[in-house]
């Protein structure tokens, strides 16, 4: 999109309509920053329309001509995030209806119905104006579309858009029992009406009904984005359009409730808004070892944010954009902390090592009231340039400048892992064996990219759906969901060549959360050579050994497999599994699947990568290496030129990094092999190719 890393962030002129000093101190913080991009109109819609039809857009006439003098991009958004008070009071239907039947009062943001008529025709309109007087404008490079889409209505029109869009997946009312399983518990429809979103006060038990509620939200929500996009291609603007995202790998509760998987055909890049917790304490979510002494938590962290960033840059497959991080600290965490020195350029660092285009955070100015008042800012309500947030930040907008032939580089993979949030939305709401928060799919998803991480394995995030599968190897942890297409592709890879490893929790159901007969793992049971007997919830205070340590390692899930075509590699040792096949691989074609019995601890998953990963034939991090101590997680990104090294420190504690061949620091260009990281330090560097 250009040839730079853009810098900057969310821009709130509209909180400061009265007073034309602040946005003048601005652009001289902002030049000093080395700000070069903002997100500016987000929230903005009663500032750019404060009565119906009537259109004030004089004040960001000014501020896009001020913005565009300074040499600042402009990323302009689309204000459907929050509608204003005249809309709710004229037009109560554009209000969500909660899943206890009533229909909220106005306030907050994404409290929306994508269904109402109205709110289309009023999204529509300001689309179009903005379009239409910015839409070529030079500041203005990229529309960024609403805020975070979330959520779901439950209002009669949804409840229609719902009955058609089964009618349209099913095509009878008989398909759509017979999906559902709807003779259990004498639920069987006879018509399309009978039907209803899942609610606490009515039905909930049918998974089926569950998952296409799911299915059905994220294909509204992608259809309104559609139509704002449409709005604005009408108005003449051809800009690149995304929307930011949000964290994908959380607790349920802290889940989008989206299928980012099916917004790629809508938006031309991905973008998404990251804010861990970084040094916030107690954080023992599953087991690791320990690495990198004080601060070590932040190392495991640095994993998750990680998989983040691989799986928005994976959405399209090309550079993604960091929409939104914090200089400092959030203001909505149950413990806020800080940013410890250096923290904040090694996070993102972080994020342009794995693939971003950009840095930005939310927000550049504190406001001065309501909630998000004491969220981290560039500018904090003093208005100062020298506050170490500040002065950080300008360090790092001059470092960016440096890197400016990052932007557009690759980052090759040869392993891929598959995070698909159908399968995800099955197993949360599938009952037993184990009834574990989320059945343990995040962690387990988790678990096996940090063993990868952390040997510096180049990793793509996929659906598990793609036609085509360029990778060495393939990691698909827990996938209870396997329809038959999706179990093709598998079969197919495999057989052309390719690694596919595998968990308990396999191939259990279909597209329908349907059991496949037969048993699991369903249609991969060929490609994978076994059968499964049983799955076992295991208490955890027994033990159980996989093989791949010696100690007791497993934990939550052992499957009792029976090998039909694999062989086995190692067994549990145990009691009551004693004996039974732990890992198992099967040859197939030209390639080879490997299943995994049991949840394994961090270091069994680690030694188990650990030996095969050669044999595999894929790269990591040891290539470049002569020696490393302490937390470092190293990454690359390539150019036409030259490489791209990033060496990041996740610990308190200082570490060093002996390299192969010699390669310059971008910031300073000292050149070197060994190079020493203060706490949270890191550097980037370049070598010639």
């Amino acid at each position: 999109m250009t040839e730079e890393i853009l810098y900057g962030g969310d821009y709130n002129p509209d909180q400061w309509l009265d007073r034309p000093d602040v946005l003048k101190e601005d652009m001289g913080l902002m030049k000093k920053a080395g700000v070069t991009v903002v997100s500016l109109g987000i929230f903005a819609w009663s500032a750019l329309e404060p009565e119906e039809g009537v259109f004030t857009f004089e004040w960001m006439d000014r501020v896009i001509e001020e913005l565009h003098g300074a040499g600042v991009k402009v990323f302009l958004a689309t204000p459907s995030g929050a509608r204003p008070v005249w809309m709710a009071r004229n037009y109560p239907e554009v209000l969500r209806v909660n899943a206890s039947g009533q229909r909220n009062l106005f306030g907050a943001r994404h409290n929306h119905c994508f269904s109402s008529p109205v709110y289309r025709e009023k999204t529509a309109l300001i689309n179009k104006k903005l379009a239409e007087r910015y839409g070529n404008h030079p500041a203005v490079i990229l529309w960024h579309i609403s805020n975070e889409y979330s959520g779901d209505c439950h209002c009669e029109l949804c409840q229609a858009n719902f009955r058609l869009w089964l009618k349209k997946r099913y095509g009878t009312i008989d398909a759509l029992n017979k999906a559902w399983w709807n003779s259990f518990w004498a639920h069987t429809l006879s018509d399309w009406e009978e039907i209803h979103s899942p609610v606490p006060r009515g039905e909930m038990t049918v998974h089926g009904l569950n998952i296409d509620w799911k299915r059905f939200t994220t294909d509204m929500t992608v259809d309104f984005m559609n139509h704002e996009v449409r709005a604005l291609r009408e108005s003449g603007s051809d800009l690149p359009v995304t929307t930011n995202m949000m964290a994908a790998v959380e607790t349920p509760d802290r889940d989008p409730g989206l299928d980012y998987w099916k917004f790629r055909g809508v938006q031309d890049m991905a973008s998404w808004d990251s804010y861990p917790a970084w040094h916030a304490p107690g954080y023992k979510a599953y087991d690791f070892e320990e690495k990198g002494g004080p601060g070590a938590e932040d190392y495991r962290r640095a994993s998750e944010v990680a998989f983040m960033h691989d799986l928005f840059r994976s959405l399209h497959h090309k550079p993604f954009l960091l929409m939104e991080s914090t200089p400092s600290k959030v203001n909505w965490k149950p413990l806020s902390v800080n940013k410890r020195p250096g923290m904040n350029i090694l996070s993102s660092l972080q994020a342009v090592a794995h693939g971003a285009d950009s840095v930005q955070y939310f927000q550049w100015r504190q406001g001065r009231g309501s909630f998000e008042k004491f969220h981290g800012a560039v500018v904090d309500q003093s208005g100062r340039d020298d506050t170490a947030v500040f002065r950080e930040a300008a360090r790092l907008g001059e470092l960016l400048k440096k890197a400016r032939a990052v932007a557009g580089s690759a980052y090759g993979s040869e392993a891929a892992l598959v995070y698909n949030w159908e399968n995800r939305w099955a197993l949360e709401d599938s009952q037993g064996p184990v009834n574990t928060p989320g059945k343990g799919y995040l962690e387990a998803v988790r678990k096996h990219y940090y063993c990868l991480w952390d040997r510096g394995v180049p990793m793509d995030i996929i659906s598990g759906e793609e036609e085509t599968l360029p990778y060495k190897l393939i990691v698909a942890p827990m996938l209870y969901m396997v329809p038959k297409e999706t179990a093709k592709r598998l079969e197919a890879y495999v057989k052309a060549g390719g690694i596919l490893v595998t968990t308990y929790l396999t191939g259990y159901t279909d597209e329908s959360d349907l059991c496949h007969e037969g048993g699991a793992p369903g249609p991969l049971g060929g490609v994978l050579g076994l059968r499964v007997e049983d799955l076992d919830g295991f208490p955890p205070h027994e033990e159980l050994s996989s093989g791949l340590t010696g100690a007791s390692d497993t934990a939550d899930y052992v499957e009792h497999v029976h090998l039909t075509s694999a062989e086995c590699l190692s067994r549990f040792s145990g009691y009551p599994h004693d004996n039974w096949p732990s890992v198992c691989r099967n040859r197939y074609g030209r390639g080879a699947a490997y299943h995994l019995a049991g949840r394994f601890a961090v270091e069994s998953l680690g030694r188990f990568y650990g030996d095969n990963l050669k044999a595999w034939g894929v790269e990591d991090a040891g290539r470049l290496l002569s020696d490393s101590k302490g937390a470092v997680n190293i990454q690359v990104r390539s150019s036409r030129d030259g490489d791209f090294l990033f060496l990041m420190n996740w610990s308190a504690e200082p570490a060093s990094v002996e390299l192969k061949g010699s390669w310059a620091d971008r910031e300073t260009g000292k050149e070197g092999r060994r190079w020493d990281l203060d706490g949270y330090g890191s550097f980037l560097l370049w070598g010639k190719k």
